[in-house]
């Protein structure tokens, strides 16, 4: 009489066990799914990364971006380069360096100043000027900067009627005396000084200033060749400038009879981006050894830039800017500072720069 009753107990036992194991295989399935969509919420969307922006402005004489445009007049600065006069003041800031001969085999250094608007310090030591220095720095729209001058430049200037400032002549207040120093290693000046000076005597604010052509490209600072320390001499045996490639500064350190050439007020070596070699006539005027330099007909040169050395030829174009070319065109700089060399022709390019591996390479 049981055993219906006891069968449908098992039954619904049965039945009930049944309901709990549907019922938590479907929680199990909602908590799985309810995770699957937390994680694919977490996921990131494919974002296609924003172009970098393009800078506002680039520097005429470097190539390097700005937020402003460079538009001030250069200023060019002849500076003393004997060994009483090195340290220097000032050339860190400079945009574009020449290195050319003046009398006895020494060389002096004429400085651009255009797009570092900020620097206030020293410029020094500021010595005298020859004609081919004139042209160089006209190349560049500057106002021409001195302490003295051989008679044939002082008649150009004169003469020409330049937009020039002459310690000695028309501009003395605008210069000054370190009394730490030995004359005539001695003088300097700055460039607030001496853009005063120049809106004093009413020269032009507003000038056209050179634009040249730069890589696009710049790499990761790696060299691309093996031109990785360079040595150029011009007259004297017992002077050598040395370039050593500083990879991570993407730039070559400047080193003179193998010490490091450094800046007086902030103690850094100096270095420049481009270095370039050119090949010209020099004629000896006189007793006193000054010299006449061609700058117009063109000749030979040597880029070196990023480990590069390229053999090209220079020309003056018909505004007086000096360019470098190869199979007819122009060739760029990559973005930085340009150190120029003037040497003379009597020997080739190539026997006025040594270039090989650094010793630690």
């Amino acid at each position: 009489m049981n055993k219906p009753r006891n069968a449908r107990k098992v039954l619904l036992l049965l039945l009930a066990l049944l309901m709990l194991l549907l019922a938590a295989g479907c929680g199990g399935k909602q908590e799985n799914n309810g995770n699957a969509d937390q994680d694919a919420d977490q996921q990131e969307p494919n974002v296609v990364p924003e172009p970098e922006p393009q800078p506002a402005y680039f520097a005429p004489l470097t190539g390097l971006p700005r937020d402003e445009e460079a538009k001030k007049r250069p200023v060019a600065v002849m500076i003393n380069n004997l060994k009483p006069a090195r340290p220097q003041s000032g050339l860190p800031h400079a945009d574009v360096v020449w290195e050319v001969l003046a009398e006895g085999g020494i060389t002096r250094l004429i400085a651009i100043f255009q797009s570092d608007e900020a620097y206030d310090g020293a410029i020094g030591p500021i010595r005298s000027i020859r004609p081919y220095m004139i042209e160089l720095a006209e190349s560049y729209n500057a106002v021409i900067v001195h302490a003295g001058a051989s008679t044939d430049a002082y008649g150009i200037l004169r003469k020409q009627k330049k937009e020039h400032l002459d310690e000695i002549t028309n501009a003395g207040a605008y210069f000054r005396r370190d009394k730490s120093r030995k004359a005539p290693h001695n003088l300097y000046s700055d460039l607030p000084n001496l853009r005063a000076g120049a809106e004093k005597r009413g020269y032009a604010a507003d000038v056209e200033i050179p634009a040249y052509r730069f890589l696009d490209d710049e790499g990761d600072g790696a060299a691309a060749g093996s031109a990785l320390e360079i040595d150029i001499r011009f007259q004297l045996k017992n002077y050598i400038v040395t370039y050593r490639y500083d990879a991570e500064k993407r730039q070559y350190l400047r080193f003179i009879n193998g010490e490091p050439h450094t800046d007086l007020v902030s103690g850094e070596q100096l270095a420049a981006t481009n270095l370039v070699v050119l090949g010209t006539s020099h004629k000896v005027l006189d007793d006193e050894g000054r010299l006449a330099v061609d700058l117009d007909s063109g000749g030979p040169a040597m880029l070196i830039r990023r480990g590069e050395a390229i053999e090209c030829t220079w020309e003056r174009d018909a505004s007086g800017v000096i360019r470098l070319m190869k199979d007819g065109a122009e060739l760029p700089f990559a973005r930085g500072t340009v150190y120029y060399h003037v040497v003379p022709d009597e020997k080739s390019v190539a026997d006025h720069v040594t270039i090989r591996q650094p010793e630690n390479a």
